[in-house]
């Protein structure tokens, strides 16, 4: 009775009618929704109570810490942690330059000056020093800081964990 055609008619049933219901529930919310999150986007609705508040909520003030006050508090054995992502491209050896230049001294270092590793025009063009602030802008994301760098990393958000890896970087003599 259950022989090999009964079983494929039974799975196509099944599939056709799971395919039926998907297109169903698509073409549903195709029709009923009115935005992206389907809630409208308060620009499109047939009412509006007025609470006092905008639509747009206010952004919070955030107070800035000043970089120095956090890099003052800064762990450098945290840094060490954190220092295995960039390990894959540069180097704590003088001297020795990886896909990217060595970092043995980096701190108060003159910008695009490590012998032996050609810069990018964008970085050799900055001048100064890669001062602890410096570095933790470039580390943010640096390819606004430095537009045009060879450097493909994508940044370290988090301005505590800059802040360790610098102070690491910082224990690290030329």
């Amino acid at each position: 009775m259950f022989d090999t055609m009964t079983m494929t008619k039974t799975v196509g049933a099944g599939c056709g009618a799971l395919l039926i219901f998907l297109l169903g529930g698509w073409a549903a919310d195709t029709l009923y929704s009115s935005g992206e999150s389907g809630h409208g986007d308060g620009e499109n609705q047939a009412y509006r109570i007025d609470t006092g508040e905008t639509l747009e909520m206010a952004a919070e003030e955030v107070e800035q810490v000043p970089f120095a006050e956090i890099f003052a508090a800064a762990d450098a054995g945290q840094g060490e942690r954190l220092w295995r992502q960039c390990q894959a491209c540069h180097s704590l050896e003088s001297g020795k330059n990886g896909t990217g230049p060595s970092l043995a001294g980096v701190v108060d270092r003159a910008r695009g000056s490590v012998a032996g590793y050609s810069f990018s025009n964008a970085v050799a063009d900055l001048g100064g020093q890669w001062t602890p602030e410096n570095l933790s802008g470039f580390l943010e994301n640096p390819r606004d800081y430095a537009s045009g760098t060879k450097m493909a990393y994508k940044g370290m958000k988090d301005v505590e964990d800059r802040a360790n890896l610098i102070a690491y970087l910082a224990t690290i003599a030329d």
